[in-house]
């Protein structure tokens, strides 16, 4: 395999060569400071560029062009990365070996007609298409609230800081949905191309020469590519009084959600000995949240904790009976401790190292995790996944136990189920 970046002063082309793969993965992202309010006209605008473009003037004609191209498969993401949002154009498609020749780059064409072309009339988006998105935004806004699991860490998140981007609703909000129209949509278009950071990915088995060309040919932005400042959020003070919040739903199943801010770190100890206490106090079946509250003590459903390093935090979430709450924080309380004070074992460190070395193992099983990590080092400043695994089998028991300690339990929030088991 190999990793070859290009400065083409509007972008960086980052591209992954292997043969391990029978298609070719390209992703052009899109990235900026979040803003709240335009959260939800960037959801819009990137679903409609994919109902429609100039040239392709229907949803079928579009469906039509991807199967010629050998079922080739387009799609959209949003992610916050930190201070910053990332919105994703993807293209995954069979390569030249098992298609035909040239289908690699048509297909890039085509990609790069959908981003550079929209299916715009006097500078405004066509209303039929904009109706369209809007209403599937409406739909997956109202069912935000229906997902017991994701609307309680949402509310966890508001709940601990409601100014913050850790609380930003990523799904958008009605209340901005309501002021979007065509003419504004078409103008944040606009802005997007033509003042957002953009990394163009291309993962498979090609021509390195000739993609670097096909890029080039297709993707010509206005924009000088400018130096992002970091994208860690600030770390915010410790309440002096833990802050506990509930909301009722009708659920029979509670959803538990802590909320737990790092104190200062080095990069050093968040992405190594960090890790490793994350995996132990909750990354999997033997973590002691997992052993103690919910197969020694059956206080939950389900239990685990993930670790925000962009967003300075790790996240506690459990399914538990709303009778079982109060016991249930105590515990888990408790184990924290424990663990703080040192009360684990080097059997549970060498098991986390096995975990993070599993992980690592399965970064070159699909293009999507090679970009992913690739955009990871270039955002964080990893080292290499190649030589992680190396630098954590050196991390000590001292090293996590001093991260542990740098964890504190800050906010609980309670989405309450008000039914029974039995209702």
């Amino acid at each position: 395999m190999q990793y070859i970046l290009k400065d083409q002063i509007s972008y960086n082309l980052h591209m992954i060569k292997t043969n391990k793969f029978k298609t070719v993965m390209v992703r052009v992202v899109f990235s900026t400071p979040i803003v709240k309010e335009e959260i939800t006209i960037r959801n819009v605008l990137s679903d409609i560029l994919l109902q429609s473009t100039d040239k392709y003037s229907s949803k079928r004609n579009m469906i039509i062009e991807t199967e010629n191209l050998y079922s080739a498969d387009i799609f959209n993401s949003s992610n916050r990365w930190g201070k910053y949002i990332l919105t994703s154009f993807n293209l995954q498609v069979l390569s030249d070996k098992y298609s035909e020749e040239g289908n690699v780059e048509k297909a890039i064409k085509f990609l790069s007609e959908i981003i550079f072309n929209p299916d715009v009339v006097r500078e405004r988006f066509r209303e039929d298409k904009l109706a369209l998105v809007k209403n599937n935004c409406e739909i997956v806004l109202d069912e935000l609230k229906e997902n017991y699991s994701e609307y309680a860490i949402v509310r966890l998140k508001e709940a601990y800081d409601k100014d913050s981007p850790v609380s930003y609703r990523l799904q958008g909000y009605k209340e901005d949905l309501d002021t979007i129209n065509e003419s504004n949509l078409y103008q944040y278009y606009l802005k997007m191309l033509n003042t957002n950071n953009v990394d163009i990915f291309v993962v498979g088995d090609f021509n390195a020469k000739d993609m670097l060309n096909t890029i080039k040919e297709c993707f010509k932005f206005r924009k000088v590519k400018k130096t992002k400042p970091s994208y860690v959020l600030p770390i915010k003070s410790v309440r002096n009084r833990r802050l506990m919040a509930k909301e009722q739903v009708a659920n029979s199943q509670s959803k538990l959600g802590i909320m737990c801010p790092l104190s200062k770190m080095t990069d050093y100890e968040k992405n190594y000995p960090l890790v490793l206490a994350n995996i132990i106090l909750g990354g999997g079946p033997d973590s002691y949240l997992f052993k103690n509250i919910r197969e020694k003590s059956s206080l939950c459903y389900s239990i685990y904790s993930s670790l925000n390093k962009l967003d300075n935090n790790i996240i506690i979430t459990a399914g538990i009976d709303k009778n079982n709450y109060s016991k249930a924080v105590k515990d888990i309380t408790n184990i924290l401790n424990q663990l703080k004070k040192g009360q684990f074992t080097d059997k549970d460190i060498n098991m986390a190292k096995e975990i993070y070395n599993t992980s690592i193992s399965t970064i070159e099983e699909s293009p999507n995790n090679l970009i992913n990590e690739y955009l990871t080092e270039k955002i964080i400043g990893f080292e290499s996944y190649k030589d992680r695994d190396t630098i954590m089998s050196k991390v000590t028991k001292r090293e996590i136990v001093k991260a542990f300690r740098k964890i504190k339990m800050d906010t609980v929030f309670l989405l309450e189920g008000d039914k029974n088991e039995e209702d």
